[in-house]
């Protein structure tokens, strides 16, 4: 099971388009060229999402598929990661269902989502069988304390646990407080104490959250998916350049 990587580039996420900034990727190919830009600047994994022919978030097993095969001809030493997110049009059988298609190396999983609607008993066993590193995605005290729940009654694995620390997301204004970070970190050492973990961050505030990250011992994920400015201030002009920013750290 691969670890993370250093640094992990989100170029798009689910629900930003072309309109918030031009260079967000939209397109299999736009992803593509993306996450290869970005690899020159030290990100050496993606995170993807996909659209669909309108531009919007879409599950779907062949797009992902099509993610992974482009890459391994133009990035062949890139992680591709996948994403489950729901945003709300999709259920957790459902996301359950596009791992088992797609069979990926690696997916994140947000935790409160996938056990929404109870306890999921053999999923997240299949995957660490099956060699698909499962990041969890924790946004708060709550969802670490769901994930130890999930880890004491063996529903969940305790080798190779994977973790990204999320900054911000349910803020007013998405605004994201470094200092919030270390107390995560310190309840996610009782949790899993060999956790492999990152940290993202929603907003202008992303590189000092992020150098935070470092200073704690983790790792990175950065891109338009959770903010679309430079340190300074200004707009960045892509997504390899905030990986060049996060990679000088």
């Amino acid at each position: 099971m691969r670890p993370l990587p250093r640094i992990m580039v989100a170029p798009n996420g689910a629900r930003r388009t072309k309109a918030d900034h031009p260079e967000l990727p939209i397109t299999v190919q736009e992803t593509v060229k993306t996450a290869v830009a970005c690899w020159s600047e030290g990100a050496t994994g993606l995170h993807a999402h996909v659209r669909d022919a309108n531009g919007a978030h879409i599950l779907d097993a062949g797009l992902y598929r099509e993610v992974i095969a482009e890459m391994a001809i133009s990035c062949p030493d890139m992680l591709v990661q996948i994403t489950t997110e729901s945003v709300g049009k999709y259920t957790p059988s459902q996301q359950r269902r596009l791992v088992r298609d797609v069979m990926p190396v690696a997916v994140s999983i947000s935790i409160r989502e996938m056990l929404s609607e109870g306890p999921v008993l053999d999923f997240y066993h299949w995957a660490h069988e099956s060699d698909i590193a499962v990041q969890h995605i924790l946004y708060d005290q709550a969802d670490l304390a769901l994930l130890k729940h999930e880890i004491v009654s063996g529903r969940i694995p305790t080798e190779n646990i994977q973790a990204l620390l999320v900054l911000g997301r349910y803020t007013d204004g998405q605004y994201s407080n470094s200092n919030l970070l270390a107390p995560l970190v310190e309840q996610l050492s009782q949790v899993a104490p060999d956790a492999d973990w990152a940290a993202c961050a929603f907003g202008r505030t992303e590189t000092e959250c992020l150098r935070c990250a470092f200073d704690l011992g983790g790792k990175a994920r950065v891109g338009f998916e959770n903010n679309l400015f430079a340190a300074v201030g200004n707009l960045a002009a892509n997504n390899a350049a905030r990986v060049a920013e996060i990679a000088q750290l």
